[in-house]
C-alpha cells in the first residue's frame, strides 16, 4: 500500500516504512502539495488535520483521519481499516529515514560502521542503499515488538468487541 503522510504524523510514517509500506511524509509540503501528490501518485493521504481529510474527500482523493494518539493506536487502527498486517518483515521493510527498500549485507562489508558490541554480538544487518544507514535488531527490537503487540492487542480487543455488538 502507498501512502502520503501530513507533517503531524512523521513517526507513524517510519513505523510503516519499517512494515513495508511505501511511504512519503514531508514536514513542508502545504496542503494543496500533499493533495496534489496523493491524487498524482495513487496515495492514501493520512492526516491528524480534519479540514485536510475533508478536502481530500471532496475531491475524490483516497485519504484518512488518523484519531489515535499513540503509535500502538494508530497502527491497530490503520490495520483495521486497510487490513494490514502488523509485522515487520526485514526481507520487505523500507529505510525508516528516506523510504528506501532495504537490502541485506553481510556483517564483513559493513564491519567498519558497527560498534565493537554491535559487531560482535549481532549477525543479521540490512543497509539501504540510498542514504547508507545500516539497521538491525538490537537491543531496541524488543520495545519495537511490544508497541506492535499492543497494537495487535488493541485490534483484537476491538474485533471482539465488534463481534458482541453483532
Amino acid at each position: 500500500m502507498k501512502f502520503i503522510l501530513d507533517g503531524m504524523l512523521g513517526r507513524l510514517a517510519r513505523w510503516l516504512r519499517m512494515m513495508g509500506h511505501d511511504t512519503k511524509y514531508s514536514n513542508v509540503l502545504r496542503d494543496f502539495e500533499l493533495l496534489e501528490v496523493a491524487k498524482k501518485e495513487d496515495r492514501v493521504l493520512l492526516t491528524r488535520d480534519f479540514a485536510l481529510y475533508q478536502k481530500a474527500v471532496s475531491k475524490g482523493i483516497q485519504a484518512y483521519y488518523v484519531e489515535g494518539e499513540t503509535e500502538p493506536q494508530r497502527l491497530s487502527e490503520l490495520a483495521a481499516r486497510f487490513g494490514m498486517p502488523l509485522v515487520i518483515y526485514m526481507q520487505v521493510s523500507r529505510c525508516p529515514k528516506c523510504n528506501n527498500s532495504l537490502v541485506s549485507v553481510s556483517k564483513k562489508e559493513i564491519a567498519d560502521n558497527l560498534e565493537k558490541n554491535t559487531f560482535l554480538h549481532y549477525d543479521e544487518f540490512w543497509r539501504c542503499p540510498n542514504c547508507g544507514s545500516v539497521y538491525w535488531q538490537g537491543a531496541h527490537w524488543t520495545k519495537i515488538c511490544a508497541i506492535i503487540n499492543e497494537a495487535k492487542d488493541r485490534l483484537e480487543k476491538n474485533r471482539s468487541r465488534l463481534r458482541l455488538l453483532s
